[in-house]
């Protein structure tokens, strides 16, 4: 056997062991692809209904709410995201940092801002009880997470 012939089958042997190799890798990549599908900070829950009759009252205003979660175990800086309905409302954090597996409480109404609840101050309701899509964007504009309810749009 010569050695150009000999080198050929060698190269061929690595080839197809490294094809096997990267063949029993897949499942484990794909089991990572599944780890990083669950966001870093994601819309966690929405009350676009708050409980009762929609008077404008501050109590029902602040009873509709949308949750922000950090699922990291760092905090991650918000100042400068922002949380919109599907008519372009908007909230824009400021000077929010939320720690590693926190969960902050963003209500419609007039309130005072906590580390657990913040308030937009709005003197009138911001979701749709019906049908409504909140989107909450990184402060590059990146969408981050969406959260979608009702089918169709329709408006209060």
């Amino acid at each position: 056997m010569s050695a150009s012939s000999t080198a050929r089958r060698i190269a061929a042997t690595a080839l197809a062991a490294g094809a096997v190799v990267s063949a029993a890798a897949l499942p484990a990549t794909a089991a990572d692809g599944d780890r990083h599908r669950h966001p870093r900070v994601e819309i966690s829950a929405v009350q676009a209904d708050s409980p009762g009759r929609d008077n404008h009252s501050n109590r029902s205003l602040n009873a509709e709410w949308v949750e922000i979660t950090n699922n990291t175990r760092r905090a991650v800086n918000l100042n400068g995201w922002t949380l919109r309905d599907h008519d372009g409302n908007r909230y824009r954090f400021r000077d929010v940092r939320l720690t590693g597996r926190a969960t902050v409480r963003i209500h419609t109404g007039v309130g005072h801002d906590t580390r657990s609840d913040l308030f937009q101050d709005r003197r009138d309701y911001m979701w749709d009880n019906h049908a409504d899509k909140a989107i909450l964007r990184n402060d590059h504009r990146r969408v981050v997470d969406t959260e979608s309810w009702g089918h169709g749009h329709h408006h209060r």
